[in-house]
């Protein structure tokens, strides 16, 4: 079985997003597509004036949109006319499908805001599927712990600990892993998958080949391979994300992802001419 090595390691750019929210992207820059994964941000101030104005009514089409709260609370309101608030460690797993315009908001107005974003891609056959959602309160996340990490799950399987997203096309795994100065995670991931480490704080060591430094906020792409071992050289926390590729042409425009240029400008047609909704 082959171990899986560190292939590319990423320092985010500072971006902003929404009404002027301030973030670390990664994935959307550099890779600008790591099939399927679309985009990866990092959003995250103790300012309210870096999150205050959130993210007004915006749509989507083609995508899925993982949002996963750290700290801080957030109010969600959309076309299907669902409504909720995510507070510290929820996480709402959204398919956008044929559409959804939808409006993210902090609950907040001082405090720490931290939290990720991950936009996967839907294969053709799904894009114009009826938008989707589901919602993991923190309470009631499935959590591994012993005396080296603790892993929460978001989606994949650690020992016992299992997440709720099943029969997905693309098999992901989404771990928040808190490893342990000086202890080992190590992991079996399938080799058909592109799979990446976030670290978020601490200093961490990926696989048996010597690599630069990696010390938080940083992105690791890592080369496929089955055995995942990662050293903390400090006490750590980062995510472990993986899925397998869907293997299409995309074509991007904005909140739109589909498969060609002619289907994002129906897709903006559709949005201004009211259609959008279906």
């Amino acid at each position: 079985m082959s171990n899986i090595e560190v292939k590319k390691i990423i320092k985010p750019i500072l971006a902003s997003d929404g009404a002027g929210v301030k973030l670390k992207r990664s994935i959307g820059v550099e890779p600008n597509y790591f099939d399927p994964f679309l985009m990866l941000d990092e959003f995250g101030s103790d300012n309210k004036d870096d999150y205050i104005g959130g993210f007004p009514p915006h749509p989507h089409r083609g995508i899925e949109t993982v949002t996963y709260m750290l700290q801080g609370e957030f109010e969600h309101e959309d076309s299907t006319g669902a409504k909720g608030r995510m507070s510290s460690g929820d996480v709402q797993w959204m398919k956008t499908g044929s559409g959804i315009i939808h409006s993210e908001m902090p609950a907040m107005s001082e405090g720490r805001l931290h939290g990720f974003q991950l936009w996967i891609n839907m294969p053709a056959k799904l894009k114009m599927s009826k938008p989707e959602y589901i919602y993991i309160d923190a309470n009631k996340m499935s959590v591994h712990k012993d005396h080296d990490k603790q892993i929460k799950v978001i989606a994949g399987k650690f020992e016992k600990a299992e997440g709720p997203v099943k029969g997905h096309n693309v098999g992901p795994v989404y771990f928040d892993v808190e490893l342990n100065k000086d202890k080992e995670f190590n992991f079996k991931l399938p080799s058909t998958h592109n799979s990446f480490i976030y670290l978020v704080t601490g200093e961490i060591e990926i696989g048996n080949n010597k690599h630069d430094n990696i010390q938080d906020s940083t992105l690791i792409l890592l080369s496929k391979g089955e055995n995942l071992t990662v050293k903390a050289k400090s006490n750590a926390k980062f995510l472990v994300i993986s899925g397998k590729p869907i293997n299409e042409e995309i074509a991007r425009g904005g909140p739109f992802v589909m498969n060609t240029k002619a289907e994002i400008l129906q897709a903006v047609q559709d949005y201004h001419n009211g259609t959008f909704v279906k």
